[in-house]
């Protein structure tokens, strides 16, 4: 009796943040089925199928893992046969498949990184993610339904430092939650926003939050038992390269830059529906034994995390799979043709295309800005094997 009062009360305390529990998924998806954009989406996904088909299958829908399974899934992978030239995975053979792991990953796209992590996932018969979702891309309460719906648990934004710190102290109880509790692997990006420029590096306020739960002496025993699973996942086109731009340019101008009313959601369904080509994801080794070397440096906390961090970014750029067109950036942003045996004549004018299209050549910040976005990973994979 005990016990079952202080589980009620610990998921009650998650109530503001966590996704929908199995009990809850027929009544709302029942209250969701008659809108416009779950009959879009339904339509997509399965265009034999008529309004009542899926309707009456949705009824019987009464937990997470069958609405993924039986509906986003195939979603998925029909915005894969739309969108994609296919995507390919490596890595998962090594995980375990009982076993709940912390993924923190590159972060490109607001929809498509989670969804085709849990994608690969299902796929390895793994444990697949509750991830993180910032509340601001959730306004509308029809996409807050079908994100709770995804296991998706929210991040608050634009708060006060006070009310900052406790919204990151009870994420970090509920990560742990899921993953001791739940046995539930966990997703997250690893720092606040898409990559703008290309640059994929971990914010280490990230980990701070993450260590709010920890109830061991040392910062490094509590981040080996949580599994930390790099995640590198690359797209041989951004969908979104160009809605990025306007950021890039006031941040170049040092000006503050103030989103459009609908712009998340915009980026969201262009980042679906927009071409991508080839995807490659890769799950890189749980960090356990490289964190006794941080653990042996007898650093500080904040240094211990730096490094850390730092061991996520090189893990990140390391298996970051780069595409033709990150390569012909690179080169175009040198004036050079250092990596033209990476790529064909056709594959260099359809992104000159691309360029021609999307950017305006004439203004330079924007030029670099767009070449950035693709030629970094190079770079950084460069630096890393002192290549720079």
């Amino acid at each position: 009796m005990q016990k079952d009062i202080i589980q009620n009360h610990t998921m009650l305390k998650f109530d503001s943040i966590r996704h929908y529990h199995d009990h809850e998924v027929n009544e709302v998806l029942q209250n969701i089925s008659k809108h416009p954009m779950i009959k879009a989406l339904m339509g997509f996904t399965f265009p034999e199928k008529t309004e009542e088909q899926w309707s009456e299958e949705f009824k019987e829908v009464n937990s997470i893992q069958d609405f993924q399974k039986n509906f986003i899934y195939h979603s998925i992978q029909k915005v894969l046969e739309k969108s994609s030239e296919g995507l390919t995975t490596s890595g998962f053979e090594k995980l375990d498949k009982n076993t709940a792991y912390f993924f923190i990953s590159n972060h490109r796209d607001i929809i498509l990184d989670t969804s085709l992590l849990n994608v690969a996932l299902k796929d390895h018969g793994l444990i697949m993610t509750a991830s993180a979702i910032g509340d601001n891309l959730v306004q509308k309460s029809f996409l807050l339904a079908l994100a709770k719906l995804n296991r998706n648990f929210l991040v608050k934004r634009g708060l006060a430092p006070r009310e900052l710190l406790e919204s990151s102290k009870l994420m970090s109880e509920y990560i742990n939650h899921l993953l001791f509790e739940q046995n539930r692997s966990v997703w997250i990006a690893q720092r606040e926003g898409r990559t703008k420029d290309g640059n994929d590096t971990t914010n280490p306020g990230v980990l701070k939050m993450l260590a709010m739960a920890s109830d061991e002496a040392n910062l490094m025993d509590y981040f080996k038992k949580i599994k930390i699973v790099p995640v590198s996942i690359s797209y041989e086109y951004d969908p979104t390269d160009a809605l990025k731009i306007p950021q890039l340019l006031a941040k170049a101008k040092d000006e503050i830059y103030i989103k459009e009313k609908n712009e998340d959601f915009v980026n969201l369904l262009s980042g679906v529906i927009g071409q991508k080509k080839r995807i490659h994801i890769h799950v890189g080794d749980v960090l356990d034994k490289s964190l006794n070397e941080i653990q042996r440096g007898n650093c500080n906390n904040n240094k211990q995390i730096q490094a850390l961090a730092q061991l996520i970014d090189e893990s990140i750029y390391e298996h970051y799979h780069l595409w033709p067109t990150n390569y012909i950036a690179y080169d175009l942003m040198h004036g050079g043709n250092l990596f033209s045996n990476k790529y064909t004549e056709k594959e260099k004018q359809l992104f000159l295309r691309r360029l021609e299209l999307r950017v305006d050549k004439d203004n330079d910040i924007v030029f670099d800005g767009f070449l950035a976005m693709y030629a970094n990973p190079v770079i950084n994979k460069l630096k890393l094997n002192n290549e720079l």
